[in-house]
């Protein structure tokens, strides 16, 4: 592979252009959103997508602070030399991201959204020395400057400071508003929800019949409806993963992607970075997840022999697939396994979402696995036959999601198996009552998802976990006898021994003969013989799956 000088974790476009990093050139964003001539964008995507990068690519062309001709050289933008002459640093920008605003309470989240507007005035500090802003605007800019300001002032605090910029320059201001929607999905995860709101809703009336703004482009993973947050924006337009104009300019799409590999001289992992971080299909396009592209093409100019893993992968945001599991019963559960398996589910999907409502019903949760990345929406020429209106074909993208989606399934079943009453399943175990064992081990199974089609590795693990849980030693697949039992659970304390020869059926009607099978089997391999001169009882099992249904039966 050649070195390319990767930027990974860095979203600050300068830094990247003057630091010689490798660039995919997204500048034609720049044209697209100055010839929409909205007032204003919500552009929502997954995160990790390069909204971040794209805000700062904005705020670099368009500030006027700022000479940024040597950054765009060479970029698609320069070759638009009217508009660059037009545009490029010609207008005051606010930028500010809330991506960094979260508490457990709403005081705390309230003082990390004080400290990040001080910190936006603090860069603009040279408007206290302004001849065309008053004394007592200059008084206000120096409490919010230094996180003394009242809530009130707080929440119009970037109304405020886009009119004082339109003063001073005599031009109207351009607005940047990154990850606007953190803030609230944190006070939903905390349960203070309705105070963060109230909060943004006065900081987003800087969007509202205002006249001192030329533009504002809002960023985040969800548009939270209209009427709970941006009420009376005039001119509003939203691009979503759904319905959009811009979707190659967040992420990569494949022509892209080629060219990196080209560059990389990677071509050779071309279908394992495909199969672990493309799928997405936003609007016309297939989309790669970009930060684990990039994270993945630099751990190869380490180690070309590394792996494919899971970047994207954070504890906290895959919360939300938790709490859909745990969410509702068999509807949910029965999809899931099918996602999970590769297969496509129907689902209503609604763009319109408030936080507070998204465990109000199925259809909104599916709808929030989708607006936030877990699931993709199949493209069109993929599906047979014809969707209900508001519907979408849904599918998981990729290899990378599918292993977050199975680690926290697994991790749910076994949290759930730890609540479950064990003790009556391992009393039957030890007391050789087999059809309390069938009964209790059924009850466990319908507890489950299953997502590789009811194989017998599956029920070989949901086995083995069972007893392995509990703090039992275990053995799986072990040799014993003359044959191969499939689990072995001990329990040396007590001088005992459980052998389970497990077998599974695609018929309801062999579940019993396949039971009847395993117990000839454990007789005529003699697995309980090795165990005679160090345990005193031996308990034998024959047990068969079929689906969600088992039946045990004892030696």
């Amino acid at each position: 592979m050649k070195n390319l000088n990767i930027p990974v974790g860095i979203s600050n476009f300068e830094k990247i252009r003057s630091g010689g990093f490798y660039y995919v050139d997204k500048t034609g964003l720049i044209a697209e959103l100055i010839n929409a001539a909205a007032e204003v964008t919500l552009i929502t995507r997954p995160r990790r997508f390069g909204k971040t990068l794209g805000m700062s690519m904005l705020e670099n062309f368009f500030d006027i602070r700022k000479d940024s001709k040597k950054l765009f050289e060479g970029l698609e933008i320069s070759n638009k030399r009217e508009l660059c002459d037009e545009w490029m640093n010609q207008w005051p920008v606010v930028f500010l991201s809330l991506k960094s605003v979260d508490g457990l309470d709403f005081s705390s989240a309230y003082q990390q959204l004080v400290y990040e507007i001080g910190i936006l005035y603090q860069e603009h500090e040279y408007l206290l020395e302004s001849a065309e802003i008053s004394e007592p605007d200059k008084r206000l800019f120096q409490q919010l400057r230094d996180r003394q300001a009242g809530q009130t002032d707080m929440m119009r605090s970037i109304q405020f400071l886009v009119r004082l910029l339109n003063r001073h320059y005599n031009k109207k201001v351009i607005l940047l508003i990154d990850e606007y929607d953190v803030p609230v999905a944190k006070a939903n995860s905390h349960g203070y929800y309705n105070e963060m709101l109230d909060i943004m809703k006065g900081m987003m009336q800087a969007l509202k019949d205002n006249q001192s703004l030329q533009f504002a482009v809002i960023t985040g993973c969800l548009k939270i409806a209209k009427e709970s947050i941006f009420t009376g924006t005039n001119n509003f337009v939203s691009d979503t993963i759904t319905n959009s104009r811009l979707n190659e300019y967040f992420g990569f799409v494949q022509s892209e992607m080629n060219q990196i590999l080209k560059d990389a001289e990677a071509e050779a992992w071309s279908d394992s970075i495909r199969n672990w971080y493309d799928g997405y299909h936003f609007g016309r396009f297939d989309v790669y997840c970009p930060w684990d592209v990039m994270n993945y093409l630099l751990e190869l100019q380490r180690n070309p022999e590394a792996k494919p893993i899971s970047y994207w992968k954070n504890t906290s945001d895959n919360a939300i697939i938790r709490s859909f599991i745990e969410y509702a019963g068999s509807s949910i559960t029965k999809k899931l396994e099918i996602l999970m398996s590769g297969g496509t589910i129907v689902q209503y999907v609604d763009e319109n979402l408030t936080y507070d409502y998204l465990h109000s019903s199925e259809d909104n949760l599916w709808s929030m696995l989708y607006l936030t990345g877990y699931l993709t929406k199949v493209r069109d020429q993929d599906y047979e036959g014809e969707l209900p209106d508001g519907t979408v074909a849904l599918m998981i993208p990729n290899a990378e999601v599918r292993e977050i989606f199975e680690t926290t399934v697994i991790k749910w079943f076994d949290d759930s198996a730890k609540k479950w009453n064990r003790d009556a399943l391992f009393d039957a175990v030890w007391s050789g009552d087999s059809e309390k064992i069938t009964k209790e081990m059924s009850t466990l199974l319908r507890r489950t998802i299953s997502y590789h089609d009811y194989r017998e590795d599956f029920y070989h693990a949901f086995l083995a976990g069972i007893f392995t849980g509990a703090g039992y030693m275990v053995d799986s697949n072990k040799e014993h006898g003359e044959g191969r039992s499939d689990v072995v659970v001990y329990d040396p304390v007590n001088g005992r021994v459980a052998v389970f020869e497990a077998k599974y059926t695609k018929v309801l009607e062999k579940l019993e003969s396949e039971c009847d099978m395993a117990l000839k089997q454990i007789d005529a391999n003699m697995y309980a013989k090795e165990y005679e001169d160090d345990y005193d009882q031996i308990l034998c099992y024959g047990i068969s799956f079929f689906k969600k249904r088992c039946m045990v039966k004892k030696k």
